[in-house]
């Protein structure tokens, strides 16, 4: 049995609207890698009862994700996380790395050579 990955919850004392809180929670499992694309997304009538919400609210939510270019809605098959989150999430990971090794003073032609080093299998001797 695999676990629900969208375990969003609705903070009453939040100053930010449900739907707001809704899509930002979305959007950080999305964004974090935590969920892969093709993955669905709870249907709007599920989640608005299990967050005790009015389905316009998750609606919304999924509204501004679709706009976003982080789900899909195809209809009958529900709403999917598309391709692009991971994609952005990589991008970021990847500019995070490089920054830091910057930082460390390391320039271009290093860090290639490290991200070789450790994409080459180990040879055997």
């Amino acid at each position: 049995m695999t676990s629900d990955p969208w375990q969003v919850l609705i903070d009453a004392g939040s100053p930010d609207p449900p739907y707001h809180q809704i899509r930002l929670q979305i959007s950080r499992l999305i964004d974090g890698g935590k969920v892969a694309p093709g993955v669905r997304l709870p249907t709007v009538r599920e989640l608005a009862a299990r967050l005790g919400v009015a389905t316009n609210t998750v609606a919304r939510a999924y509204r501004e994700l679709e706009h976003r270019g982080l789900v899909s809605t195809r209809g009958r098959l529900g709403t999917v996380v598309s391709g692009e989150g991971v994609t952005r999430a990589s991008k970021q990971a990847a500019a995070d790395f490089v920054d830091g090794l910057v930082a460390m003073g390391l320039d271009g032609e290093q860090i290639l050579e490290l991200v070789r080093e450790h994409l080459e299998p180990p040879r055997s001797s």
